[in-house]
């Protein structure tokens, strides 16, 4: 019976924190920070690698 005393404690400190952060998260309007994070732009990671290579002048010659 002290283990069901002792688990019902304890989720109701997980709850608790989990509120609390959830108002300080609110409060300073950290949660806007992740929505511009989602619409800046990306860095170009260089060419597709799916997509052939252009042709260099040596190679149109030889075609």
């Amino acid at each position: 019976m002290i283990i069901l005393v002792l688990q019902i404690f304890v989720s109701f400190v997980l709850v608790a924190g989990a509120v609390a952060l959830f108002v300080y998260t609110v409060r300073s309007r950290t949660f806007e920070h992740a929505d511009r994070l989602s619409l800046a732009p990306l860095e170009d990671d260089g060419p597709d690698p799916a997509s052939p290579a252009p042709a260099t002048a040596t190679e149109k010659e030889t075609v």
